[in-house]
């Protein structure tokens, strides 16, 4: 076990908090642990006709767009309930909107440094509307992919979120899909 001694937010925005904790180790070493606070987010699964939909966004850490299942957080209200969130994060990003989603299951994003996990849900009986984009999501492209051809553009690296493709694992071992 690691005893947290004391913590401290080493830095703070709307987003998140970056905290520097004083611990001591199992071994009865002290030493600091840095910790992300970040919300927990919704992903939601589009999927119909043995396909999904995904959205290609960019993302400015890594500087690059990729291919990946619709997901996001709402820091402006903590209390909305994550299967709301899932659907306004379809609409938005897809224009879907759809009455049947089901919880498949809740992971970690990267428990190593961040307390932040995400919800899983799978949504089908698809209608399509229009994009509800937000600023940080301008150009934003939506295409349906075969289950042949998601899991090709895996292998060929362009789906690099470890969210996306844990979802995809979790759903092949609930034998979803």
């Amino acid at each position: 076990m690691i005893k947290q001694l004391s913590k401290k937010i080493v830095y703070e925005n709307k987003w998140m908090k970056v905290r520097e904790d004083e611990v001591e180790f199992s071994n009865g070493k002290k030493g600091i642990y840095g910790v992300v606070d970040k919300p927990d987010f919704a992903m939601v699964i589009p999927f119909e006709n043995n396909g999904f939909y995904l959205v290609k966004q960019y993302r400015y850490p890594v500087e690059e767009s990729y291919w990946e299942f619709p997901q996001g957080s709402y820091e402006e209200d903590g209390d909305i309930k994550p299967t709301d969130l899932a659907k306004n994060e379809l609409r938005e990003e897809t224009g879907l909107s759809t009455n049947k989603m089901k919880e498949i299951g809740f992971l970690y994003e990267a428990y190593g440094f961040s307390n932040q996990g995400f919800h899983i849900f799978l949504a089908t009986d698809l209608e399509q509307g229009n994009q509800e984009l937000e600023d940080s999501e301008g150009g934003m492209e939506v295409k349906f992919f075969s289950l042949e051809e998601f899991e090709e553009i895996i292998i060929d690296g362009e789906i690099t979120d470890a969210p996306t493709i844990s979802a995809y694992g979790l759903m092949k071992a609930q034998k979803i899909i």
